[in-house]
């Protein structure tokens, strides 16, 4: 858990979602290996560290949750092939913090990815399955659902069913279709691009900004535009948004927030691509 990050009122915390691996050839698809290891090192056998650790923006007036993590529902099997090295641990961290599962006001789905929404939905102790945050609406692309209930051939190994069942139908649910202020300050903004419903949020209080771009910059060491993962549906499309939103970043001199990075929780960039500001310093 990090905490102590502010934009502007907003105070950001980072949830441990779980951290994993996988392979780096995937993460930055078509980029050598001897250039991207410079950037983001390896661990071993081509594999290379990441998070999935939600973002709790608490406002003067709302709790809202970034992502969900990966939850606690995976079998040891899926444990292994992602090679899990921290579980899930959302509802232990709130806890630490004051925070219950029912205080959670909104949550923000970027997309619905199992390492991105598969904490929606969490395993009791007695067993039974139920949603994490309970009293929360969730927000998510129309589009993006509309993926999610009907899966094509390249998709529906990411949107697990478990991860969605309890939402079919549920007031809980909250589909929208394009950009909405969610609460003051915090917008999506619909973009595509790592698949067709991908939606990024924009946190802004006092003059101070921050983007969530969530996987269009999964790491900092994806600055390069060019530097897409194996994963994105739409690479070229990607690309572009990408540039758009980096540039419009360093325009306004905003921070911008990870979900998968292992080594830094928010940055700065110049026009270079170069950090400017980390956060944790010294980092």
């Amino acid at each position: 858990m990090n905490t102590g990050f502010k934009i502007g009122d907003f105070e950001l915390t980072w949830l441990n979602g779980g951290t994993f691996e996988l392979d780096g050839g995937a993460m930055f698809g078509v980029v050598p290996k001897v250039l991207w290891q410079k950037k983001y090192p390896t661990v071993e056998d081509n594999y290379i560290p990441l998070t999935a650790w939600p973002v709790l923006v608490k406002t003067s007036s709302s709790l809202v949750v970034i992502e969900t993590g990966i939850g606690n529902k995976l079998s040891d099997k899926q444990k292994k092939i992602y090679r899990i090295k921290e579980d899930w641990a959302i509802p232990d961290e709130l806890k630490t913090l004051g925070i219950s599962r029912e205080d959670i006001d909104h949550v923000i789905l970027t997309h619905f990815d199992f390492d991105h929404a598969g904490g929606v939905l969490m395993q009791e102790t007695d067993g039974t399955i139920g949603l994490t945050f309970p009293k929360a609406k969730h927000i998510l692309q129309k589009r993006e659902w509309e993926d999610v209930l009907a899966p094509n051939i390249r998709n529906i190994n990411t949107y697990w069913s478990m991860n969605n069942e309890a939402l079919r139908g549920s007031p809980n649910l909250e589909l929208i279709s394009g950009d909405l202020e969610i609460v003051p300050g915090i917008n999506v903004i619909h973009t595509g691009g790592h698949n067709n419903g991908h939606q990024i949020v924009r946190l802004t209080s006092k003059g101070e900004t921050a983007y969530h771009l969530a996987d269009l910059l999964p790491t900092h060491a994806h600055a390069n535009p060019l530097w897409v993962m194996a994963y994105d549906n739409y690479p070229m499309d990607a690309i572009t948004l990408k540039e758009r939103w980096m540039k419009q970043a360093v325009m306004e001199n905003a921070w911008l927030t990870f979900y998968h990075d292992a080594f830094l929780r928010a940055c700065t960039f110049d026009d270079k691509g170069n950090v400017t500001k980390r956060w944790p310093e010294g980092t």
